[in-house]
């Protein structure tokens, strides 16, 4: 909308794949608990996508009743279906793609990474570049952002690669730092002087 000259956008889900069905057919049903996988990437795994109602909003033509009612439906502890409605077919303005990943479509890509350019990726970056590869162009460059430093995942990636993941120096004993937490009240006066005395 900026003009950024981007081709599309992809977007990679886990097997916790509301957002993947949404982008294919327009509904949006988020998942019970129950119904959410635990994965090897965890920070996808999610039931229901956090601030997807602003993009939502503007998909809508920023109409805040349209999106109000959407989301009481949501709320209400179901699902609203948009693919019969002009907002599904505007979808193909915002140029987005999406896709899932599994687990063994991790694993793989773990090691196809590893093996072809000697990079180790988290399980996380695996899930977006198993997607990004499926949408790739001649001629047009994909871009994949790490999300997570890799050695966080270290079961998965021995798994993957059948060895212990290297360490980066400067998290060599992370473990033994001292920890510090202060418990603060819910306000937001008392944040930010938190942050004022603590990090000016």
């Amino acid at each position: 909308m900026m003009g950024l000259p981007i081709a599309r956008l992809v977007l990679a889900t886990n097997e916790n794949d509301v957002l993947d069905e949404f982008f294919k057919s327009g509904v949006y049903r988020p998942r019970r608990t129950a119904d959410t996988h635990v994965t090897s990437s965890p920070s996808m795994d999610i039931s229901k996508a956090s601030n997807f109602e602003r993009f939502v909003f503007d998909l809508v033509g920023r109409d805040a009743e349209v999106v109000s009612r959407l989301w009481q439906q949501v709320d209400g502890g179901g699902s609203f279906d948009l693919s019969a409605t002009p907002y599904f077919a505007a979808l193909d303005g915002y140029k987005f793609v999406s896709g899932r990943s599994t687990h063994a479509d991790r694993l793989a890509t773990i090691r196809e990474v590893w093996h072809d350019y000697g990079t180790l990726i988290d399980p996380h970056t695996a899930d977006a570049v198993k997607v990004a590869r499926e949408y790739r162009e001649s001629g047009i460059q994909m871009v994949v952002l790490e999300t997570a430093q890799p050695v966080k995942f270290a079961e998965t990636l021995r798994e993957a690669l059948g060895r212990e993941p290297s360490r980066p120096a400067e998290l060599d004993g992370i473990e033994l730092l001292p920890q510090r937490v202060a418990v603060m009240p819910a306000d937001v006066l008392a944040v930010k002087d938190f942050i004022v005395r603590n990090c000016a």
